[in-house]
């Protein structure tokens, strides 16, 4: 699978060579060891720059009254495209990192929710994807967060976009 090949980083530029999900169980085992209660939430971010998009996708654990710690993933693509076809290229990309790692959270029992860089109010021009990239996610069966409530998204991918 693709995504077992990404480069993951944390938020200080620290590289990982293991796949994303061996990355969520070893962190899951140490924090459920420290006896931490865990919540994991999935987003991505993009940023134009000419004919390129950036792309990155954070996988961000939170642990309850503790902090939190991210995983990230960037990307580059070079391609031009809409407004809503790169919101929903967002939206794929987080999607794949979460049924990615949905078997391990499940295995230990860590909740994780689905963040879409979209905003609800219609007067912003993400909000164009707002009801396929809330369909996708739900559909798939994963707890769905939109901006302002969407901070893996909208702040942790954002940071490293």
């Amino acid at each position: 699978m693709e995504t077992q090949q990404q480069t993951w980083q944390n938020m200080n530029g620290k590289f990982f060579q293991n796949s994303i999900t061996q990355l969520v169980e070893e962190a899951i085992i140490r924090e459920q060891a420290n006896g931490h209660r865990l919540k994991v939430c999935v987003g991505s971010d993009s940023h134009v720059y000419g004919d390129a998009i950036n792309y990155a996708t954070a996988v961000v654990f939170i642990r309850e009254g503790k902090g939190a710690f991210t995983f990230i993933r960037k990307e580059r693509e070079i391609q031009s495209i809409s407004i809503k076809e790169r919101m929903l290229n967002e939206v794929n990309k987080s999607v794949e990192i979460a049924y990615a790692i949905c078997s391990v959270l499940d295995t230990y029992g860590v909740e994780m929710e689905v963040h879409a860089d979209i905003n609800t109010d219609p007067d912003f021009k993400s909000n164009v994807a707002l009801k396929d990239a809330m369909g996708y996610i739900l559909g798939m069966g994963y707890v769905f967060k939109a901006k302002p409530f969407a901070f893996a998204s909208s702040n942790c991918a954002d940071m490293m976009v």
